[in-house]
């Protein structure tokens, strides 16, 4: 069982950054790839970036690409999503997920937290 919290959503200008933070609790949060997702009102929930479980690999979606990056710190059972260039299509609520396998699907993570919203006013 792991348990996600989310934190560090807010609201920020057009070109702005931030970083969202995801603390896990258990002992076992180094064996489980995490990964970032996100959903705007009225869309469906969309993967944004992946991490495997030891950090050596990171995958992102087209649409962050360049501009948001995934790390982990596994001492600190803590994954982060750095956001910089921030746009106002990036506004949603940002939902960190832990996976036994790597993956950039809804269905291949286990345990979601709660959400942190995060609003880019242009």
């Amino acid at each position: 069982q792991v348990q996600l919290v989310e934190s560090g959503g807010g609201l920020v200008q057009t070109g702005g950054s931030l970083r969202l933070s995801c603390a896990a609790s258990g002992r076992t949060f180094s064996s489980y790839a995490m990964g970032w997702f996100r959903q705007a009102p009225g869309k469906e929930r969309e993967f944004v970036a992946a991490i495997s479980w030891s950090g050596g690999s990171t995958y992102y979606a087209d649409s962050v690409k360049g501009r948001f990056t995934i790390s982990r710190d596994n001492a600190k059972n803590t994954v982060y999503l750095q956001m910089n260039s921030l746009k106002p299509e990036d506004t949603a609520v940002y939902y960190c997920a832990a996976a036994g396998r790597y993956g950039v699907g809804d269905t291949d993570y286990d345990y979601w937290g709660q959400g942190t919203q995060v609003t880019v006013s242009s």
